[in-house]
């Protein structure tokens, strides 16, 4: 069994992201194997050896602090990181876990081992900006280092594997707020280096190919996998019916759900057009908090607030995934349709807990959705209104839509994410040493097909 390395840098944040949810999936999944776990956590915090009890405290308060992006720092701190970061390697120092501190939810594993260098994530890509060059970090006896970003770190004495869930930032230049150039060079340089490169979905590991230039076997698509499902496990429907009108006022399957980050991919004020256009009178509820350049959709949801008598839109913001869960579930559909994903994990999720999909026909999204989600044009408004009529008075369609959803998802379980990720491991840890210049790694094979 093999000693993974994997980065904490989307673990380590509060509120949940599908990188985040990718990465613990990825965890648990590998200490599932068998495999030795690893979590990589870049706290503000120094290490202390006199009391080593404020380094568990460290993990515990760093938050976003633990994963934060790179700071947009003058050209003076550049510098300084790039001397810092890349000059001398990061020394890793292990953090013992005595139970004395209580660890938020989305830290905990059972059976890892705890790591933190200190302000690793955000010094690296300062360095990378002034230099070019990757950070080392040093300290681990791990054999793989999993990075599941695209992260300007290497572990040193390790093969380094690195996930590109998409190319959005290049593809979609307008929707995120990335510096194009440096994400580029970062890409680039990982295309380059990385001893293999996995993604989430056959689109996305076209998109890599084509644009970075990376050998077709170089690069492994394993798609994602949920278990949002078990957070509902054994609960009867009347029990989630009640929970459903007690937090919305609504029946169970008496509205439409949108949930994810507010952002401008997710096609946010057309879903609304489209809702209100169709002429439903099952109210489309929002769940979602503003991330960057989501001002707009702010302020639409905020005017139509004003304007809406009849309470057709329900903006909710951010919740728990446990009544996350709940909400997906007592749904009438979920509709996403999203400008471009990598994957589209909401998709899944819906799927998984037996709700009806209406999503786009774009990118990754009908890779994922099968033949059991009603596909849109995510530009054309009124095709999506039209989806939303077509579900609003057919019982037997949502019946049949919940019936296939659930097949669908099953080729994305957790058991069947995990013999995949079986099969890519074996295939590292048959090979030769990472430090030789043919790593054997990069010669693998990196089709999938889904059965």
């Amino acid at each position: 069994m093999a000693k993974l390395l994997i980065d904490a840098y989307n673990i380590a944040r509060p509120h949940g992201t599908g990188v985040a949810t990718y990465a613990r999936n990825l965890a648990r999944a590998a200490a599932g194997l068998g495999h030795g776990v690893n979590l990589l956590f870049g706290t503000r915090a120094g290490h202390s050896k006199k009391q080593p009890l404020l380094n568990e405290i460290a993990l515990a308060e760093g938050g976003e602090g633990a994963a934060a992006n790179a700071p947009r720092t003058r050209l003076a701190g550049q510098i300084a990181a790039a001397a810092r970061g890349v000059l001398s390697a990061r020394p890793a120092h292990e953090i013992a876990l005595t139970g004395e501190v209580i660890l938020p939810p989305n830290l905990g594993l059972d059976g890892a081992r705890y790591w933190n260098a200190a302000e690793l994530y955000g010094l690296a890509h300062g360095a990378f900006r002034v230099t070019g060059q990757f950070t080392r970090v040093t300290g681990m006896p791990v054999t793989l280092a999993h990075w599941t970003y695209p992260l300007p770190v290497r572990a040193k004495g390790a093969a380094n594997v690195y996930t590109l869930h998409d190319l959005v930032p290049l593809r979609l230049p307008y929707t995120t707020a990335d510096r194009k150039k440096t994400y580029l060079a970062l890409c680039q340089r990982i295309a380059r280096e990385a001893d293999h490169i996995l993604t989430v979905s056959e689109h996305s590991r076209a998109d890599i190919i084509r644009i970075l230039g990376v050998e077709e076997k170089r690069v492994t698509n394993l798609y994602q996998s949920t278990d949002i499902a078990a957070l509902v496990k054994g609960v009867p429907q009347d029990q989630i019916a009640r929970e459903v009108e007690g937090l919305l006022g609504v029946e169970m399957r008496g509205y439409y759900l949108f949930f994810g980050a507010l952002e401008p991919k997710k096609n946010l004020a057309r879903l609304l057009e489209a809702h209100l256009a169709s002429g439903s009178k099952h109210p489309l509820v929002i769940v979602g908090a503003p991330g960057w350049g989501s001002e707009r959709d702010v302020k639409l949801l905020e005017q139509l607030a004003e304007l809406d008598r009849h309470d057709r839109i329900k903006w909710l913001g951010y919740l728990p995934r446990q009544t996350l869960a709940t909400v997906i579930a007592g749904a009438r559909a979920v509709v996403f349709p999203s400008l471009y994903e990598g994957f589209g994990l909401p998709v899944l999720e819906a799927m998984s807990l037996g709700t009806p999909v209406i999503t786009s026909k774009t990118s990754s999204l009908p890779e994922v959705a099968g033949a059991a989600a009603l596909l849109v044009d995510p530009m054309k408004v009124r095709g999506m209104a039209r989806a939303i009529h077509a579900l609003d008075g057919d019982d037997r369609a949502v019946a049949e839509l919940s019936r296939r959803g659930l097949a669908q998802a099953e080729k994305f379980s957790p058991a069947a994410y995990r013999a995949r990720l079986a099969d890519f491991y074996d295939g590292i840890l048959g090979c030769a040493s990472p430090a030789t210049a043919t790593h054997p790694l990069r010669h693998k094979v990196g089709a999938l097909q889904l059965s």
